[in-house]
């Protein structure tokens, strides 16, 4: 969810504003998503570089995340959202793992499943992967698989880039291996449900091989 900040840029606003209207982004997408037959939407929040910006913008975004965890937490319930978390998200600060806390055991029924990464970096993940695998006896494809932060999730098919950006930035890296990726021009408080049902659309087009003919 990338271009916050270019977007307050833009509108000679404070980056704070751009990450607010991105949680709108946020809002609105997630609310979509119930009328879209999609199985599991994962969304890159905060990443594990993302401590090395200022000390007022994080605070700000930690801020965002406590409210919008407290506002939006009745409607997860209400709309069967299943919400599930990966990367170091324990830790963050102690109010909010305990807010992720509640939301996580309060949503444990919901049969469409939200993920956030939240203090997230792929790199970290694949390590802690192998060391378990390691410390288990077997370090394979598989045993790593099943030790990642997403290993209760589908296998990843789509992964949109907004902003215009053409890197991952350390997110999915290992689930990507075969995934469909997307890389729009759109900063993300300006992208809506119809440019996600677009990029659905597209992925819906397109012909996978996995490596084969």
């Amino acid at each position: 969810m990338d271009g916050n900040g270019r977007w307050a840029k833009r509108k000679h606003l404070p980056r704070a504003m751009g990450h607010k209207r991105g949680v709108e982004a946020v809002r609105a997408i997630v609310r979509a998503v119930k009328d879209i037959d999609l199985e599991c939407l994962t969304l890159y929040a905060f990443s594990s570089e993302n401590w090395k910006r200022p000390e007022d913008e994080v605070d700000d975004l930690m801020n965002l995340m406590r409210k919008f965890i407290k506002s939006d937490l009745p409607e997860f319930i209400e709309n069967d959202v299943k919400l599930h978390i990966i990367g170091d998200w324990q830790g963050l600060a102690p109010d909010i793992v305990e807010l992720l806390e509640d939301a996580l055991e309060r949503t444990k029924h919901g049969t469409r499943t939200l993920a956030v990464a939240l203090n997230y970096g792929s790199q970290q993940e694949i390590a802690r992967a192998a060391a378990t695998a390691a410390d288990a006896g077997e370090i394979t494809a598989e045993s790593i698989a099943k030790n990642l932060d997403t290993a209760a999730l589908p296998d990843l098919d789509l992964l949109i880039r907004t902003s215009g950006e053409v890197r991952l930035s350390n997110f999915l890296l290992w689930q990507a291996a075969y995934a469909e990726m997307m890389f729009v021009d759109t900063l993300w408080p300006d992208f809506t449900p119809d440019h996600l049902r677009a990029a659905l659309d597209d992925f819906a087009n397109r012909e996978r091989r996995f490596g084969g003919r």
